[in-house]
């Protein structure tokens, strides 16, 4: 016996909401040729033209060598380029090519279709409370991570 019940732990609901949504997601991207790791650097990557991978990676929550991989993926279906930054050479501003503009744009609306189809589940001011709910889900995880960075035995 655990000193609490599988039922009571957040963790195990956000793991598993986590896991729904991006099978969910996998399932609607897979016609537009992309994964959820790919769709999510075409997405930061419309709104950031130029971003390096580094600060690509932060965005999507992924480690920069996941990162190398996802671009150099998308690379090489010629969805994406990456040049030399103009003053700092060591660094790669990652732009989309014209196809991977179409390739996002039709990933977008399938993903956009299933945050909809779920959003549809909810009253509009259970969406709210949601969006509010897992805002501060995520500062109490935040607190207790960077608690434990501090203290090691918390």
């Amino acid at each position: 016996m655990t000193s609490m019940p599988s039922a009571e732990r957040l963790g195990g609901y956000v793991k598993r909401a986590e896991q729904a949504l991006t099978m969910a997601k996998n399932a609607a991207l897979k016609p537009a040729g992309v994964t959820v790791p790919q769709y999510s650097a075409l997405l930061f990557l419309t709104e950031n033209p130029g971003i390096s991978a580094a600060a690509l990676a932060r965005l999507c929550g992924v480690t920069p060598p996941t990162m190398n991989t996802i671009l150099g993926n998308l690379q090489d279906r010629g969805l994406i380029e990456r040049t030399p930054h103009e003053w700092h050479r060591n660094v790669l501003e990652t732009h989309l090519t014209e196809r991977g503009a179409a390739v996002m744009r039709d990933a977008d609306e399938r993903a956009v279709r299933v945050e909809r189809t779920v959003d549809g589940a909810f009253t509009d001011a259970e969406g709210a409370t949601l969006r509010e709910l897992l805002a501060r889900l995520i500062d109490a995880f935040d607190a207790v991570r960077t608690e434990s960075a501090v203290d090691p035995k918390a």
